[in-house]
C-alpha cells in the first residue's frame, strides 16, 4: 500500500475527500508548485519596483508604477491562458521562459539605461564631435524608451505570472477528469500563502543582496518547480526533448548571472556617474553609492555619496551645507551641552556639532551599515577604501562624547520623551521626502515630539529640501513646524553647487527668534572657514513674492501624503522643464 493510501485511510476529511489517495499526491505536488510560484511572483514585483525606483531615480512614481503595471498585466495574462490548448505543456513552458526572463531582467533593464546614458558621449567620440552636446530627435526617444524599458518588463512578466493560476487551475481539472466546485479558490488559497511567504523572504533576505542575485534565487525556484512538473507530467507534455534541452540552457544561464550577475551589474550602474565609483552596497534600506573624481592631480579627490540614486554630498562644497545646516541652530541656542542630530548617518553634520564642543551628542540614524562604513575601516581587494571619508567627518563618531542609536526615529523620539530627556540642540538631517516612509518624520506629529525634548531656550534646524525646485514642499515644512508648536519658525537658503539652491527651517520654541538671536551676536561664537554673519543673515532674505501663496499651503500631517506630493509635483515640473529645454 503506497503512503498516500495509508495516509488517506487514517484521516477521515482526506478519505471523504479523495476517493483516489493518488490525488492527494498530485494536489500536494500542484499546491506546492503554486504556493513556490506565487513567492518568486511576489518576489519579482518587489524586485522590480525596488530596482526601477533605483535606476530611474523617480522613487515613489516608480515603485507604485512597476506595481501598477505587474497587476494590470497579471490580468492580462489570466485572459491569454485560455488561448494555451494544452495546459501541461503551456505551464511547463510558462516556468521555463519566466525562469530565464527573471534571472535576466535587472541585467537587462541595467544594460539599456547603462547604453541610453553612453550613447551621446559614444556618438561624439565616434565622429570626433567632442563639446557637442546631443538632445531631442532619436536621443529623447532612446532616453524615453530607457526610462519606460522596467514598465515593459515588469508588463512582459506580468503577462507570464498572470498565466500561472489558469493553467494550474486547468492542470487539476485535467487530473481529476472534471470540472472541480472550489477549484479556483484551493488556487488561489495556496497563491496568497505563497505570496506572502515571498513577500517575507524578500523583505528579510533578499532585500540586501544585489537585485541581480535576488533574481537568480526566485529564477531558480521558477526552474526548479518547472523540473518538477516537468517529471510529473512529461507523459502529458508536448516537445518534451526540446523542453528538457530548454531547461539544461536556462540552469546555465542563471548558474552564470548567479556567478557574475553582481560584477555585470555594478559595471553597468558605475556608467551612471560620470566619477569612478569605489564603492556600492544594497543595506536593508537603501542603495548606497561612493564615487570618486581626480579633478586636478595636485588637490585632493572629490567624494560623493548618493543613495537611491540621489546625491547626498559632494566632499566639494558639502561645508556649505553642513555650515549651514549646524551653524545658526548652535549659535541661537543658548548652550550647546546636550545635543540631538536626526539622520545625518555620514557624520559630517557630527563633526560640525562637536567643533561647539558640547558634553554629550545623540545621533539617530536608520541604517547602522551606513553609520560603520562612515566609523570604521572598510576593507575591499585588501585596501581600505573609507580613509578619506573618515578623515572627512574626522572620525567623529569614535569621539567619546557621541552616542549613536540605530532606528527608526519615529519611535527613539518616543523613548526620549519617556526617558524625559531634554536638547539645547536638535539638527535634523534627514534625506528629502521623496518616499511615503520619510513622508512621518516631516509630518506635524513628529516635530510635535521634538518640540517637546528642545530646551525653552534651544533651537532646531531642519533640512527643507530646494525653495527653487520644490517650494510647496519648503514652505509647507514651515508651516508645519509652525503648526506643531513652535512658536517663531523662520526659513533660509543658500546655493549648494552639487545641489543649486537649497532651503532650511530654523524654529525655537519660545523668547527671541533664531534671526532675533543671530541679529543681536557681536560676532560668530565660532569662526566657520565659509560662512560669515552678514552671509549667515542675508540668507533669511527670500523675493518679494515667494510668500505669496502661503496661505494655500497645506500642513503635512501624520495621516497624509501633503509633503510627499509637494515634493513629487515640485521635482516632476522641474524636471519637465528641463526637457522643454
Amino acid at each position: 500500500m503506497s503512503l498516500a493510501h495509508q495516509i488517506v485511510e487514517r484521516v477521515p476529511f482526506l478519505a471523504r475527500h479523495y476517493k483516489k489517495p493518488e490525488l492527494l499526491v498530485h494536489d500536494i505536488t500542484l499546491l506546492s508548485i503554486m504556493m513556490a510560484l506565487a513567492g518568486c511572483g511576489m518576489i519579482y514585483e518587489f524586485l522590480l519596483s525596488h530596482y526601477a525606483a533605483r535606476v530611474l531615480g523617480a522613487t515613489e512614481a516608480a515603485i507604485f508604477g512597476v506595481f501598477t503595471v505587474m497587476i494590470a498585466a497579471m490580468g492580462v495574462g489570466s485572459f491569454a491562458a485560455a488561448r494555451i490548448r494544452n495546459p501541461f505543456t503551456g505551464f511547463a513552458w510558462l516556468e521555463l521562459l519566466i525562469a530565464f526572463i527573471g534571472s535576466t531582467v535587472v541585467l537587462m533593464i541595467a544594460s539599456v539605461v547603462a547604453i541610453t546614458y553612453l550613447m551621446p558621449s559614444l556618438i561624439a567620440q565616434t565622429y570626433g564631435l567632442q563639446g557637442v552636446e546631443f538632445q531631442g530627435g532619436f536621443i529623447q526617444v532612446l532616453q524615453f524608451f530607457a526610462n519606460a524599458f522596467p514598465y515593459i518588463m515588469a508588463f512582459f512578466i506580468g503577462v507570464l505570472i498572470g498565466a500561472e493560476i489558469p493553467l494550474i487551475a486547468r492542470v487539476r481539472e485535467k487530473i481529476y477528469g472534471q470540472h472541480l466546485e472550489n477549484n479556483t479558490g484551493t488556487i488561489y488559497g495556496a497563491d496568497y500563502i505563497g505570496a506572502g511567504i515571498g513577500a517575507f523572504i524578500f523583505v528579510v533576505f533578499l532585500l540586501q543582496l544585489e537585485h541581480s542575485i535576488a533574481a537568480v534565487v526566485a529564477a531558480s525556484v521558477n526552474l526548479v518547480a518547472g523540473i518538477i512538473f516537468f517529471v510529473a507530467y512529461r507523459k502529458n507534455i508536448a516537445w518534451s526533448k526540446l523542453l528538457l534541452f530548454g531547461h539544461l540552457l536556462v540552469a546555465i544561464i542563471v548558474l552564470v548571472v548567479g556567478i557574475r550577475g553582481t560584477h555585470w551589474e555594478s559595471a553597468m550602474e558605475d556608467m551612471l556617474y560620470k566619477d569612478k565609483v569605489i564603492h556600492s552596497m544594497q543595506t536593508r534600506y537603501q542603495r548606497v553609492v561612493v564615487t570618486k573624481r581626480i579633478m586636478d592631480p595636485t588637490k585632493a579627490p572629490v567624494y560623493a555619496l548618493h543613495i537611491n540614486g540621489h546625491t547626498q554630498f559632494s566632499s566639494r562644497d558639502e561645508h556649505i551645507y553642513h555650515s549651514m545646516l549646524v551653524y545658526p541652530a548652535m549659535a541661537a541656542s543658548a548652550r550647546q551641552n546636550q545635543v540631538l542630530i536626526i539622520g545625518g548617518g555620514d557624520g559630517l553634520a557630527l563633526r560640525d556639532v562637536l567643533k561647539w564642543n558640547p558634553k554629550q551628542v545623540t545621533l539617530v540614524d536608520l541604517d547602522e551599515r551606513i553609520i560603520d562604513f562612515f566609523s570604521e575601516p572598510y576593507y575591499k581587494n585588501n585596501e581600505v577604501i573609507n580613509t578619506p571619508l573618515i578623515a572627512l567627518n574626522e572620525n567623529a563618531f569614535n569621539d567619546p562624547r557621541v552616542d549613536v542609536k540605530v532606528g527608526d526615529a519615529f519611535l527613539i523620539v518616543d523613548e526620549l520623551l519617556q526617558s524625559q530627556s531634554r536638547f539645547d540642540t536638535i539638527i535634523v538631517d534627514l534625506p528629502d521626502p521623496n518616499h511615503p516612509d520619510l513622508n512621518k518624520l516631516y509630518t506635524a506629529r513628529f516635530y510635535s515630539k521634538l518640540q517637546h525634548i528642545l530646551a525653552g531656550d534651544g533651537a532646531i534646524s531642519v533640512q527643507s529640501t530646494s525653495p527653487y525646485h520644490a517650494p510647496e514642499a519648503f514652505k509647507s515644512i514651515g508651516k508645519t513646524m509652525a503648526y506643531a508648536g513652535f512658536k517663531n519658525v523662520e526659513q533660509y537658503h543658500a546655493n549648494v553647487p552639487s545641489f543649486g539652491e537649497w532651503g532650511w527651517t530654523i524654529a525655537t520654541p519660545q523668547g527671541q527668534s533664531a534671526k532675533q538671536r543671530l541679529q543681536a551676536l557681536d560676532e560668530l561664537p565660532l569662526k566657520d572657514n565659509w560662512l560669515t554673519q552678514d552671509l549667515l543673515l542675508s540668507a533669511f532674505a527670500f523675493g518679494k513674492p515667494f510668500y505669496d501663496d502661503i496661505n494655500h499651503i497645506k500642513i503635512n500631517r501624520l495621516n497624509s501624503t501633503v509633503l510627499f506630493d509637494y515634493h513629487r509635483q515640485g521635482w516632476a515640473r522641474e524636471s519637465a522643464n528641463i526637457w522643454q529645454q
